[in-house]
């Protein structure tokens, strides 16, 4: 009989297939042929532990509870994610187990009343990066304890991958490193691994630029990388999937729609619904859509030519500031996920993400400019007819909105250059003078004055 000690996991090249049977190992691309690796699973192991209604059995019990680490969103599918790593070893705040907000306002407006928001960025440092981030750091700390050398764990980011190592690896004892694209993020991100004690890189180039350094020194000076590259992350954001489900008591819906830059997510996403699958949790997937920032868009590009090529591109300064990616180091991943998932590609201008951000935080939310994009290639399929007034749709909110005021209050003052705010809303400066508050105030609701 199989029991939790003998489940397996080990890393594979996604390219040739070799394999590397321990995840204790400083590793990221194959040494064959330099392919990603991903983490495998003994599915017929975790077929044999339990049966589909009984691994749905096991995940229900778990949420939220405070039986150590189970009542993380994560860790309550820790056979699933890393079942090598010790519980005393986890690093985790208790993050996923996130709102899913049923959009029920804007969905009737648009058309598709059946319309839910997954709210990634309630998390502990805002963003969905800590269902990836929970996962490596926990493993960078197994490893530690069992004598790996790892003197720092280092990260590129456009924001929030940097906020969730910085808070990771904080909480861990563990010294972090990120390195950003200097004068490119907002300055909430900047400020969160500032105060979590990571050591701020500021640099002079663009995202793919930190990329290329980060992975240079990473290997010279044996840092462990902590970039979505590391199939680590994509084994803990993979649960943003399940967890959809399982909300929806296990019903898959019709669509998921989620914002791409280096496109880990995609990948994730796709690899949490496929377990699922194999290991009858479900009986059916839904279709994925990629959304990318039009000045940022090479997955699109490749998209329209029927991913016959790829060209990786310098990205163009965009309001959605964390997908600024031209050349996505998990682009194969997402290809495949997207062709098994009968997936489409569908990109927004800044105007597009900056109006459907601020028109659907007229229904109640707080939406960031990623979010945004992931709205407006909403309405884009939604007037074409591809999703159906009837589909259950999920679109992925990445992260918090309040990481992104600047955007907010600029577009509300209508200060982003090149883009008509048809939602602004600008706060009204009056005398003290309650006539003048008054005539403002019933301006507004569309009222006259009563006489007297």
């Amino acid at each position: 009989m199989t029991t939790e000690k003998d489940l397996r996991a080990w890393y594979q090249c996604i390219d040739c297939g070799a394999v590397y049977p321990l995840l204790d190992e400083v590793i990221y691309r194959c040494r064959k042929c330099n392919g990603l690796l991903d983490v495998e699973h003994d599915v017929d192991r975790l077929r044999s532990y339990r049966t589909g209604g009984q691994w749905r059995e096991l995940f229900d019990s778990r949420v939220s509870r405070t039986s150590w680490p189970y009542g993380s969103g994560v860790w309550g599918k820790k056979e699933w994610v890393n079942p090598l790593v010790r519980n005393e070893n986890v690093v985790s705040m208790f993050e996923g187990n996130s709102n899913l907000f049923w959009a029920d306002r804007f969905g009737r407006e648009a058309g598709v009343p059946d319309l839910w928001i997954k709210q990634c960025g309630v998390s502990h440092t805002g963003s969905f990066k800590d269902l990836g981030m929970t996962s490596l750091v926990s493993a960078v700390k197994e490893m530690v304890s069992r004598g790996v050398k790892i003197p720092a764990v280092a990260c590129a980011s456009t924001g929030d991958t940097s906020a969730a190592l910085a808070a990771y690896a904080a909480n861990a004892g563990i010294r972090s490193i990120v390195f950003l694209p200097n004068n490119k993020v907002s300055l909430a991100q900047l400020i969160q691994p500032v105060a979590n004690g990571a050591l701020v890189l500021a640099i002079d180039t663009d995202f793919d630029g930190c990329m290329e350094l980060v992975q240079k020194i990473c290997v010279e000076e044996n840092i462990y990388l902590a970039n979505s590259m590391n199939s680590l992350r994509v084994e803990g954001q993979k649960t943003v999937g399940i967890e959809i489900v399982q909300q929806f008591d296990w019903e898959v819906p019709d669509w998921i729609i989620i914002p791409g830059g280096n496109l880990g997510n995609v990948s994730a996403l796709g690899r949490g619904l496929e377990m699922m699958l194999e290991l009858g949790l479900i009986d059916r997937l839904p279709r994925i859509c990629c959304a990318q920032a039009q000045n940022a868009n090479p997955l699109y590009r490749a998209y329209k030519n029927g991913f016959e090529y790829f060209e990786p591109m310098t990205a163009k300064p965009t309001l959605a500031s964390a997908i600024r990616i031209g050349n996505p180091v998990s682009y194969k991943r997402a290809v495949r996920v997207l062709k098994k998932f009968g997936g489409v590609v569908e990109e927004a201008s800044e105007e597009e993400l900056a109006n459907a951000a601020a028109r659907v935080d007229l229904t109640g939310t707080f939406n960031c400019p990623h979010t945004g994009v992931a709205l407006a290639a909403f309405l884009k399929l939604a007037s074409r007819g591809e999703i159906r007034p009837k589909d259950r749709v999920v679109i992925v909110s990445t992260a918090h909105g309040l990481k992104f005021t600047e955007f907010k209050v600029d577009y509300h003052r209508a200060k982003i250059e090149g883009v008509l705010s048809q939602y602004a809303n600008r706060p009204v400066e009056l005398p003290n003078d309650a006539e003048a508050v008054r005539s403002a105030i019933l301006d507004r609701l569309g009222r006259t004055l009563k006489a007297g």
